[in-house]
């Protein structure tokens, strides 16, 4: 049996989300908190710490982790614009990067920012791809370590002792909090727990080498200590909103390009995570090992912030969460090395009997959500 929270529409099929007894998820339980929350004293608390490391001579003073995205771009202009720091903008480049991604990374450093973008060894990136998708349903763990390695490489290399980060996403949207510091500051024990699941370290085999592996190794804790990084959540001190970040970018960056479609495989938005064509194949594989997709992932960040109702979102997951993605299909067919009824074998293999069952020739869910 699959749980459905009574107030948005996460299962209990996420990796970790807790539900209380009343049957409402961790996520809509944050929401409420943030209610309560004195958001001057945050931007006061902010303040004070950015001016701790605030540069007197020009020089770089924090890192983004940058995609070109809403969220992260969102970020690095109010750092830059609002409260006159010098960020410097650190990409890991996506694996199969599309034309939208690029415009808008192209355009937003001509607003006036600096962008360290590092593109790693695609012999080893793809074959990467291609054994997560094959082992995990997942052909972004190498990605995911990288996004979080890269920045933090580029902190102690430039000697940047500050990273934002976006949001918190184990709080923000359900999931295991290691402690109430977690909400705040990022440590390389939640990179493993929750980003990637295991160490980089242990991809070593007959085609690659530890060397290979260096674009996604965190740096040894010796160095972090002797720059003195910190990675914060740029969300613990401001109100975050994904659909807020969006309306900021349009008017921050009025040529901010989104799908060209009207909305993207699987949800009904138009603006999120749109820079990796093998993106909409991630956000599948979602819905095939946990029973929930895109469409449910983006109505449940809206319901949490007021922006729409349940039963709207409920409408959005019915007739979106399961749709193919078909867009760049061929591409990530072409980037993973497989075959079209190789890619089919993979996805079914990753299929929960608990949530999935064949009704003729068709898998469908066995709990669809109500």
């Amino acid at each position: 049996m699959v749980t459905y929270c009574k107030r948005c529409l996460m299962p209990d099929t996420r990796p970790r989300i807790v539900f209380n007894g009343e049957g409402v998820c961790n996520a809509c339980l944050t929401a409420d908190e943030k209610h309560n929350i004195d958001w001057d004293e945050r931007r006061r608390e902010f303040l004070d710490y950015v001016d701790r490391y605030r540069s007197r001579d020009g020089s770089y003073d924090c890192i983004v982790p940058w995609s070109g995205g809403k969220d992260s771009s969102y970020i690095a202009h109010r750092l830059k614009f609002e409260f006159g720091l010098n960020p410097l903008l650190v990409t890991f480049s996506p694996l199969v990067p599309n034309e939208v991604g690029a415009y808008n990374r192209e355009e937003f450093v001509k607003l006036g920012f600096d962008n360290l973008l590092l593109r790693p060894n695609q012999k080893v990136a793809r074959r990467l791809a291609n054994r997560f998708f094959v082992e995990r349903g997942n052909p972004k763990v190498a990605w995911d370590a990288g996004i979080n390695a890269v920045p933090v490489q580029a902190a102690v290399n430039y000697r940047i002792p500050l990273i934002f980060y976006a949001e918190h996403g184990e709080s923000e949207y359900g999931g295991r909090v290691l402690n109430e510091e977690s909400r705040k500051i990022r440590d390389f024990t939640e990179v493993l727990e929750h980003q990637i699941g295991d160490h980089p370290g242990n991809w070593v085999d007959e085609e690659i080498t530890e060397r290979d592996l260096a674009p996604y190794q965190y740096p040894d804790q010796e160095r972090l200590d002797e720059v003195g990084v910190k990675a914060m959540y740029f969300a613990y001190f401001f109100r975050w909103s994904m659909l807020e970040n969006y309306r900021y970018m349009q008017k921050a960056m009025p040529g901010f390009r989104t799908d060209p479609n009207g909305r993207t495989d699987g949800t009904f938005t138009d603006f999120d995570s749109l820079d990796d064509k093998i993106d909409p194949i991630y956000y599948y594989m979602q819905y095939v090992k946990f029973g929930f997709g895109r469409a449910t992932r983006d109505s449940c960040r809206m319901i949490n912030n007021g922006q729409m109702t349940r039963e709207q979102g409920l409408q959005n997951a019915l007739a979106y969460d399961g749709e193919f993605p078909k867009t760049f299909f061929q591409d990530n067919l072409d980037y993973l090395g497989l075959g079209e009824n190789q890619f089919t074998e993979i996805v079914d293999k990753h299929r929960n009997p608990e949530i999935w069952e064949m009704r003729g020739n068709q898998w469908c869910l066995r709990y669809p959500p109500g």
